[in-house]
């Protein structure tokens, strides 16, 4: 996932690592948060399976003077860009529409790339996602009905609030698909946003 999160910013502009920490942040912030730790590893992993690199034009024009002092407690940034393998392999991701695409933790992702994903492929992970969805509430619902009687009020009230927020999503989900289908029998051509 976070893999996928940085090819799809990275596709929008080089950016060095503490724009991408940040941006992550802003466009999966609900879903993870994304440490330095967890970043530069897998900064490192992308450069060096070559699906990234380091912009070395943005990068020399950011470092410090040849007689800067070792001390001074500054160094130029490095930025990354994407490589045209790079560019391939988001371009399969913004595609998948397998079961990964909308599991809990990539769902989000590929929702806040949905700008470069084609409309049929929009509509298949929602209505994916929604059937999951709606598993999850038939398992809540019958859990929370063969236990009822056992539960105290406040185990209860747990049970019903994650049985009410499965049911916001699957409205939600619901609503974009509506308005999916809508823009593709307004324009079947479309293809991604820009």
């Amino acid at each position: 996932m976070l893999e996928f999160a940085i090819l799809g910013l990275l596709h929008e502009r080089p950016m060095h690592g503490y724009e991408l920490r940040k941006e992550l942040s802003t466009v999966c912030g609900g879903l993870r948060a994304f440490s330095y730790g967890s970043l530069y590893p897998a900064l490192r992993r992308m450069k060096d399976s070559g699906l990234i690199a380091v912009d070395d034009t943005v990068a020399a024009s950011k470092l410090l003077p040849a007689d800067a002092s070792a001390f001074t407690g500054k160094r130029g940034k490095v930025v990354y860009k994407l490589t045209a393998d790079g560019k391939e392999r988001f371009a399969e991701w913004v595609a998948e529409t397998g079961p990964d695409a909308y599991d809990d933790e990539r769902f989000g992702v590929h929702l806040a790339f949905f700008s470069h994903t084609a409309c049929d492929v929009r509509l298949r992970i929602l209505e994916g996602r929604r059937r999951k969805v709606e598993e999850q509430r038939e398992g809540l619902a019958t859990a929370l009905a063969r236990t009822r009687e056992r539960l105290d009020r406040y185990t209860l009230e747990l049970h019903q609030h994650g049985l009410d927020s499965v049911n916001r999503e699957v409205r939600w989900l619901s609503e974009l698909i509506d308005t999916e289908r809508a823009d593709q029998a307004r324009d079947p051509a479309q293809g991604p946003r820009t």
